[in-house]
């Protein structure tokens, strides 16, 4: 997770308004805009950030299970400003789906409450965790003047919203993590697991990596992380040498390593995007077919961001991809102060996408939410650190490197503080 800083692009103005005495967030606008004289200008607002930025896989897993249901209920406004924003959560739903919603609805309050003065008034609309109740929370939402919408959460809601709020040409900023669901004017602001994966490769290819292997579950974020491993080493020119699939079945694992050997053996580095149940299985399959991982370097996502993995002997010193803690820590500890509970993984998520849109409201007049300055190439940073949207609607976030420790992650190549220029 991103820790606090405030960045400044050469030729960029950052504003930043009052810093809230709960906790020293410091709130501002995104990283970008107009300003009166019409130069670009940087945005920056909450400048903290989160953990474990890849706790929900390619399918909208909740951890713990949970699947959604329920009928949706009809929620309060949230604030008093002329901006009309909705907010469609399963509030209603079942299980962690109805638990990650409250959440979020309270952490979207908590960063009205630490912003200076926002004229938005949030809408904050039921979906049940159902496509039929996104539809219906979207059209209600539109009819009472909202000119964005934050959310759904599960990508199978995310489809219908779009669909309403592109005939009324009102930009939609959801929390699926299924790139899939992602289009023009539908941008996803979430955890994407291949900029996990690109991350990690930079890394590894900076430090003199150009052979890989990989040892990938056959699962719905297997074939994610599959297609953006393969793009990112053939964008840096590097060499896979081995490349197999696996099931979660003893058997096939041990086939998987046995027919990908020799290539183990060559690599330079082997990625495995894998969570704590595959790795504590295939790992000591990879040493007892006399593959040396001191030399070969293990490489993960940000689904390595768990204490049992840091427990793990066979997975000390590997690398993976994820955002700095420290945010998130920060972030905690100012919710728990307003709400006595402890915030679920995705709480942030909700805390940035209404400090953005409150940041921009204040800022950018008329064109607060145009394509143009919701793609701006130099992006935003919040809680969970740098970010933008593509065009296309998925984002792209500025990870750190962490080392695999006994005492947890260990940052060894710091976030970005700005996007490259051209990428």
């Amino acid at each position: 997770m991103l820790r606090e800083y405030l960045s400044r692009l050469s030729r960029t103005l950052v504003w930043s308004f009052v810093r809230p005495a709960a906790a020293g967030l410091n709130p501002g606008v995104p990283r970008t805009g107009r300003s009166a004289a019409g130069s670009l200008a940087g945005i920056v607002f909450g400048g903290l950030a989160l953990a474990a930025c890849s706790g929900l896989g390619s399918g909208d897993q909740l951890p713990g299970g949970g699947a959604p249901s329920g009928a949706p209920q009809q929620q309060a406004a949230i604030g008093a400003g002329n901006v009309r924003v909705a907010l469609i959560l399963p509030m209603s739903a079942s299980g962690n789906a109805g638990i990650a919603a409250a959440s979020m609805r309270n952490a979207a309050e908590l960063a009205l409450a630490e912003f200076n003065n926002p004229d938005i008034q949030l809408l904050v609309k039921d979906d049940g965790g159902t496509a039929q109740g996104a539809q219906t929370a979207a059209q209600q939402a539109l009819a009472e003047g909202a000119e964005i919408i934050l959310g759904p959460l599960f990508a199978h809601s995310v489809r219908p919203v779009g669909q309403v709020a592109r005939a009324r040409n009102v930009p939609v900023i959801a929390f699926s993590t299924d790139a899939s669901v992602a289009s023009r004017g539908v941008y996803l602001l979430s955890f994407l697991p291949e900029s996990d994966v690109d991350r990690v490769v930079d890394y590894a290819f900076q430090s003199g990596k150009r052979s890989f292997a990989a040892l990938i579950p056959e699962d719905a974020y297997g074939n994610v992380a599959e297609a953006a491993f393969v793009q990112a080493v053939s964008r840096r020119n590097g060499r896979i040498v081995a490349q197999q699939r696996y099931s979660r079945d003893a058997g096939r694992m041990q086939q998987a390593v046995q027919q990908a050997s020799a290539g183990l053996r060559g690599a330079d580095a082997i990625f495995i995007p894998d969570r704590v149940e595959g790795l504590r299985a295939i790992v000591p399959m990879i040493t007892a077919a006399g593959i040396d991982t001191r030399r070969a370097q293990l490489l993960g996502t940000g689904a390595w961001d768990d204490s049992q993995v840091f427990a793990n002997p066979a997975l000390q010193g590997g690398w993976y991809a994820t955002v700095d803690p420290a945010g998130f820590r920060s972030f905690a500890n100012r919710y728990r102060a307003k709400y006595g509970q402890e915030p679920v993984r995705t709480a942030t998520l909700a805390y940035d996408a209404v400090a953005l849109v409150a940041a921009l409201a204040k800022t950018q007049g008329p064109q607060r939410f145009a394509p143009e300055t919701l793609t701006n190439a130099s992006g935003f940073t919040g809680i969970d650190g740098l970010f933008r949207f593509r065009p296309e609607g998925t984002s792209q976030r500025g990870l750190a490197v962490m080392r695999v420790t006994p005492s947890g992650g260990q940052i060894i190549g710091q976030p970005p503080k700005a996007f490259a220029p051209g990428s």
